[in-house]
Parts: structure tokens; sequence; C-alpha cells
């Protein structure tokens, strides 16, 4: 499914990179360009980028504030 209409970003393009080692969301944001133009799939890419997190057991958690991400310790 495209999760990111402007720069053509797939739920399976954040799953490859995630399993690439990527456990940040900015860093995603960075390497894809999901969520950087008009933001309208923000919530979407975040919502798969921490289920795929999950499912990975990336280690980290992520903390949504204000339509940002942060990362904690766990």
């Amino acid at each position: 499914m495209i999760v990111c209409l402007c720069h053509r970003v797939s739920d399976r393009d954040i799953h490859r990179v995630i399993g690439e080692g990527v456990t940040n969301f900015e860093l995603l944001q960075d390497l894809t360009r999901v969520a950087s133009n008009c933001g309208n799939c923000l919530d979407c890419a975040q919502m798969i980028f921490e289920e795929a997190c999950a499912a990975r057991g990336c280690g980290e958690k992520h903390v949504h504030a204000a339509g940002l991400t942060a990362t904690a310790a766990p």
C-alpha cells in the first residue's frame, strides 16, 4: 500500500528500511522522505513504523508527542 503519495513510499519500503536496522522515525524520514512534504501521511507512517518495530523487536520505545517522534530508553 502506498503510504506517502508525495514521495511514493509504501508500507513495504518502511518495513524494508526497518529491516536494514533503522529504529528511529526521523532517520526513516531522512532515508525515504515519508511524511516530509504535505504531512497527510504522518499518522499512517508512524503507525506502520511502530507496528513494524514492535514486530521486529527493535529494542527501543518510540514516544509520540504533538506529531513528533522521540526515542526513549526502554
